[in-house]
């Protein structure tokens, strides 16, 4: 068979519905973005404009990396539950037995952690740029507007979210309990992040130039993590339980 977008359109939908019906995704998706709204925008009005330009800059940071926590920390709720939830569930074994790729599986499975996440993250950094428009001091809005901490947080977004995705995704492959998953997945999302507090902090100053090519470097970083996990997934494991 070839790969086949409608079969992992229908997993898709499945997860979707899934979502709906868990109330621990429900409750995570809810409130995490509460909190990731309230303290950036707390910081932001608490910024003494008449600091020095250092410190200035490094608040600026603080708050702008908040914004890319959350879609640091959202999948991986999202994509830990992906596999050793259905375990529990006890659905893995009859969606596994089916006719469908891993590929196909491991790409919805994805894409279902992936598109909650970007609408979230976009709407609450919309909302926190509005905010920052209507209420900040005009210099801080000055700072927040800049041209690259803008491109830095929509390139970055999708990007740091892929990287915890296929974290997620591979090591709710060999765990059998959700919360312990989780736990690991959020320790595996950070790395990309480091690269974004420096920018953020200016201790690199992210220019144009420099920005598309860390985003360009971590997409293949994305690329070949999704590589690797498609190439550890095994079907035979994974309905057989064996270790």
């Amino acid at each position: 068979m070839s790969f086949s977008w409608t079969r992992v359109g229908a997993i898709l939908q499945k997860e979707l519905r899934d979502y709906r019906r868990n109330r621990f995704v429900i409750y995570t998706m809810s409130l995490l973005p509460l909190i990731f709204i309230a303290a950036p925008m707390i910081q932001i009005f608490a910024i003494n404009v008449s600091t020095t330009s250092g410190l200035f800059d490094a608040h600026i940071g603080v708050t702008l990396l908040y914004m890319l926590i959350l879609p640091a920390v959202i999948p991986s709720v999202l994509s830990t539950y992906s596999v050793v939830g259905e375990r529990e569930q006890g659905t893995l074994e009859p969606i596994l037995s089916t006719p469908i790729h891993s590929e196909e599986f491991l790409v919805a499975k994805a894409l279902a952690a992936l598109l909650p996440t970007l609408v979230v993250s976009y709407v609450i950094f919309g909302i926190f740029l509005g905010a920052v428009a209507a209420f900040a001091h005009p210099a801080v809005a000055s700072a927040i507007f800049e041209r690259n901490h803008l491109l830095v947080q929509l390139l970055f977004t999708p990007l740091v979210a892929g990287w915890s995705i296929w974290a997620g995704i591979a090591i709710s492959t060999r765990m059998s309990d959700v919360r312990a998953a989780q736990q690991l997945t959020v320790l595996a999302s950070l790395p990309p992040l480091a690269i974004v507090a420096l920018m953020s902090f200016n201790v690199i100053t992210p220019s144009l130039g420099l920005t598309l090519g860390l985003a360009a470097a971590l997409l293949l970083v994305d690329g070949l993590a999704w590589r690797a996990v498609a190439a550890m997934f095994d079907r035979e494991r994974l309905v057989t339980g064996r270790r």
